[in-house]
């Protein structure tokens, strides 16, 4: 309407101005040429320029449970109040925690000091070997001697034949016990050398039984992921809370650089590009046009998409039109607005190439005027 008064306007100065007569050539030829370059700034701004009428702030939220189950202890936050990260947010009844993680402690104090006693058994182990060699040694000296001497003094020997056997039997029990002594010591060795990564491993089991215990404890105290605003806070004391990933039991907004999500339509998709300035308008702030880029365009639309689910998809899936998704950033930041996530609103993107005509200002005067018509009613 804007453009059509403008052209009128210049047309009425023109015929008072050379008095151009009214007539059947010169009305219509000047309607005619209103009418062609409607059309064309029109085409190439809808061609150059896409719009999108339907837009949103979009946001991520962070789904909270627990890593351990258990009933709601204290809810330690405000709803809606921004929270620092590790601030806790609730905490949970740890009795069953506190007797495992010290149950856990006293096996590892009880790992330690029997590796303490398995030392010393080892170092008891050695002097038994030494003693048992030592008299080993002796046995077998002594047994060797009776039986020279018995061997060399044959009938005049003074060894008799009972006491050299009785002195074999000393040595052979003497073996014996060496062997039983090498024995025990291998075995205490084992135990007391037994080790991975330079820990024993009796001794690293219980630690980790430990640490495992430990952190089941320290998983009752349920605390913020990342600076962020926790939101529809639910909860109260008594509260049960499962650890089953489908069943959150609060909403968790983190603080992020906001960004608008615009769905275009797909014949604009060959001018819509990364890097492309836009500019986006919000039903909550009426005459206000926010600038920003494009910086992002999804890769796929959720139109197109099926799964192997073991059923056949039905044709009429091929009938539903798909948009596309352009992510814009803005340069100001929309919390200084105090304004919600979740906004709606529109944007266009400005495509200059091409444009010998600038129609990008059309385009931005339109979308001016439709931030003003907010202050009535939103546009839809």
């Amino acid at each position: 309407m804007l453009i059509i008064l403008t052209y009128t306007a210049i047309c009425i100065g023109i015929f008072k101005l050379f008095k151009i007569p009214l007539n059947k050539w010169s009305v219509p030829t000047a309607v005619l040429g209103g009418v062609v370059l409607l059309s064309t700034i029109m085409i190439i701004m809808n061609y150059l320029h896409p719009y999108a009428k339907y837009g949103k702030d979009v946001f991520v939220s962070i789904p909270i449970t627990p890593l351990v189950a258990g009933n709601i202890k204290s809810v330690d936050i405000v709803a809606n109040v921004a929270v620092k990260k590790g601030d806790v947010l609730f905490t949970l009844y740890n009795d069953e925690q506190t007797i495992a993680l010290e149950k856990a402690q006293a096996a590892l104090a009880q790992a330690k000091n029997q590796v303490l006693q398995n030392d010393q058994a080892l170092l008891a182990a050695i002097g038994q070997v030494d003693k048992a060699d030592a008299n080993r040694d002796r046995t077998e000296i002594t047994y060797k001697r009776y039986k020279e001497g018995h061997e060399k003094g044959g009938e005049s020997s003074p060894f008799t034949q009972q006491e050299l056997d009785n002195r074999r039997e000393f040595y052979e029990a003497a073996l014996a016990s060496l062997e039983s002594a090498q024995a025990k010591e291998r075995q205490v060795r084992l135990l007391t050398e037994s080790k991975i990564l330079g820990e024993n491993t009796q001794v690293a089991q219980l630690k980790s039984v430990k640490d495992k215990a430990q952190l089941d404890y320290d998983r009752t105290i349920v605390r913020a992921p990342v600076d962020g605003i926790p939101t529809q806070v639910a909860l109260r004391p008594g509260m049960r809370a499962g650890i089953l990933a489908l069943r959150p039991v609060m909403s968790f907004i983190p603080i992020e650089k906001r960004r608008f999500a615009a769905r275009i339509w797909q014949n604009s998709l060959l001018r819509l590009h990364k890097g492309l300035d836009a500019e986006v308008i919000l039903d909550s702030v009426p005459g206000h046009v926010f600038k920003g880029k494009v910086v992002d365009i999804l890769p796929a639309m959720a139109e197109g998409e099926y799964q192997g689910q073991g059923v056949l998809i039905a044709s009429n899936r091929l009938a539903t039109h798909g948009f596309t998704v352009a992510i814009i950033e803005l340069e100001e930041n929309l919390d200084d607005y105090n304004l919600p996530r979740g906004l709606q609103g529109q944007a266009v993107a400005y495509n200059p190439e091409g444009d010998f005509l600038h129609t990008s200002m059309v385009r931005k005067i339109l979308l001016r005027m439709m931030s003003w018509i907010k202050y009535v009613y939103p546009m839809k």
